[in-house]
């Protein structure tokens, strides 16, 4: 018995040391961010994708997306994208009305503090498309190759 107690504690000591060599799991840099807009004054919602290092325009907004960063899955799900928002009005001069990482896990901590509209980070994805199927693995019917 004795012996199998200490067979299993080297077992679970080497596991452990191979765990803590190996490190954290980094987070991914992704190519595109899923950004959420609100304008508070009609109630109109709009759910737009911006690659990393271009912009889009929302209402008066005009967001720059440099960088999201996306959790590897065995961690707790977080998103975080670095923005830039300039609010351009034709009467006046363009102002930078927010700069710097906004997290999906905690919308308020770091929000854009805008009179008229409300922008948040949904998720950030690896590639571009219509829904967040490109994030997960493919169905087994749409392996190549495959039959069934």
């Amino acid at each position: 018995m004795a012996g199998v107690v200490r067979c299993l504690s080297v077992a679970v000591a080497s596991a452990l040391c191979t765990l803590a060599l190996a490190g954290p799991v980094a987070a991914a840099e992704a190519k595109v961010v899923v950004l959420q807009g609100l304008d508070k004054v009609t109630a109109r919602t709009d759910t737009f994708e911006v690659p990393v290092g271009s912009a889009h325009r929302f209402g008066t907004l005009e967001i720059t997306v440099d960088h999201c960063w996306k959790a590897p899955p065995e961690e707790p799900p977080e998103n975080k994208a670095f923005l830039e928002i300039v609010d351009i009005r034709p009467d006046r001069e363009p102002k930078t009305v927010f700069t710097g990482w906004m997290f999906s896990s905690s919308p308020a901590l770091n929000a854009l503090e805008h009179p008229v509209y409300d922008v948040w980070v949904e998720t950030c994805k690896m590639q571009a498309g219509p829904s967040g199927d490109e994030d997960q693995p493919p169905k087994p019917d749409e392996v190549p190759g495959r039959s069934e």
